[in-house]
């Protein structure tokens, strides 16, 4: 047979060489779909998870006529200024410093959890077993060998967030939306503790506009503007070390300032990479106390979010040891010692690994999405206060427009637009 009439096998070098040149270029124009397609089912899982927890609090609100309280616990409250407050640790009772996540466990299919937590305790997180056991509720939510508090719950974690391990203990990526204005956000409003220029009670009254208020009970009756209007809990991204200016709190600052300028610390954000605090000339809150760390612990930080500043936004918290009167600060500042970051008052808005913005619960179960452009109103104007003046007097519109607007349950505005 002549060669001429052989069939011919198999590739050239040459064409070897296109056919992978080919597939190296549809490789590369498939991954970028490919990680996006990931993504977006992260997202679509997180989306879940918070609308389970919106269900969780509708079914609690079914059984106990309320939501669960953001701020409760064991442990008698004292008067201020004398003995145990509740920003101390204690290993004998949690000081009311329990988030709403906490009830919610047996509402989320975590009956094992809740029921560790609930009854004495025997063991600490890595298996030992206690001379004596942990008391019913548990300690403060910041000791670590406390194994609820240091459980990683898959309910609270949205799978977009990479965060994971200490100096964390349990992680979350939900909070509980605490209104406009942060002024008592940790404090809560109680009769008993008497300050010089008022009281706790007075001062929340008009400041605590949020579904969730600190040591105070609510129930849907409560939210005057609309179920569908109003924003319940918000979406946050948990701190992974980076100096990020969503979960790390810059604190170089007075108190009155950050209340009437809630953008103040905006001037410490690096200009170079706007996602991140600069180098220096700005001091950030301790390394344990990064946004998200634990999910049992009621502090804004961990598990509360604001409507002041926009989506994504700059943590500006108050460094309470730098106040020396108090006069005319809303609320006794003064007496939280330095270093106490997990009773400090904080601009903590909502936020996320996801592109452009972040998920939000309204209060009738629904999970939108915010991005960060929402109409804000005027992120340097006052927050509404007992004293406040003007557009922060008691009972003012927001003066922060929709957003503003959204994460308050009874200030009567009007919301014309569909989120």
């Amino acid at each position: 047979m002549k060669s001429s009439e052989r069939s011919r096998h198999g590739f050239t070098l040459v064409e070897l060489l296109v056919v992978i040149a080919i597939i190296g270029v549809l490789v590369g124009l498939l991954l970028p779909a490919v990680q996006a397609a990931r993504e977006a089912a992260r997202r679509m899982s997180c989306s879940n998870n918070f609308k389970q927890i919106g269900l969780a609090i509708h079914n609690y609100h079914s059984a106990y006529k309320q939501v669960p309280q953001h701020g409760t616990g064991t442990g008698q409250r004292v008067v201020v200024g004398a003995g145990t407050q509740f920003w101390n640790n204690n290993n004998n009772k949690n000081l009311e410093r329990l988030s709403f996540l906490v009830a919610l466990t047996p509402f989320i299919e975590q009956q094992a959890i809740w029921e560790q937590i609930v009854n004495p305790n025997g063991y600490n997180a890595d298996g030992t077993i206690r001379a004596t056991p942990w008391v019913a509720m548990g300690p403060t939510p910041n000791v670590g060998t406390y194994g609820p508090w240091a459980t990683t719950i898959p309910g609270f974690r949205c799978p977009s967030d990479p965060g994971d391990g200490l100096p964390a203990l349990g992680r979350t990526n939900y909070g509980a939306c605490l209104g406009d204005s942060i002024n008592c956000s940790t404090f809560g409003g109680k009769t008993a503790w008497v300050i010089p220029n008022g009281n706790f009670a007075q001062e929340i009254r008009a400041s605590g506009r949020g579904v969730f208020t600190a040591k105070q009970t609510r129930a849907f009756r409560d939210i005057l503007d609309g179920l569908a209007n109003t924003i319940m809990a918000g979406e946050l991204m948990s701190d992974i070390g980076d100096r990020s200016i969503a979960t790390r709190i810059a604190t170089n600052n007075d108190g009155p300032t950050v209340y009437n300028n809630p953008a103040l610390c905006e001037q410490f954000v690096n200009p170079l990479r706007p996602q991140f605090w600069q180098e220096t000339g700005v001091t950030l809150g301790g390394t344990g106390f990064g946004r998200g760390y634990r999910w049992a612990d009621f502090s804004p930080i961990f598990s509360g979010v604001f409507t002041i500043l926009p989506p994504n936004s700059e943590l500006c918290g108050i460094d309470h040891s730098t106040l020396s009167s108090l006069s005319g600060i809303p609320g006794d500042l003064t007496l939280v010692p330095s270093g106490q970051d997990h009773a400090k008052e904080v601009v903590a808005s909502p936020s996320s690994r996801h592109q452009g913005g972040c998920h939000v619960l309204m209060a009738d179960g629904a999970v939108k999405f915010i991005t960060e452009s929402i109409e804000a109103g005027s992120q340097n104007s006052a927050m509404v206060t007992q004293r406040g003046t003007g557009v922060s007097a008691p009972g003012s519109a927001s003066p922060y427009g929709l957003w503003g607007a959204l994460g308050t349950r009874a200030s009567r505005e009007v919301i014309s637009e569909e989120l």
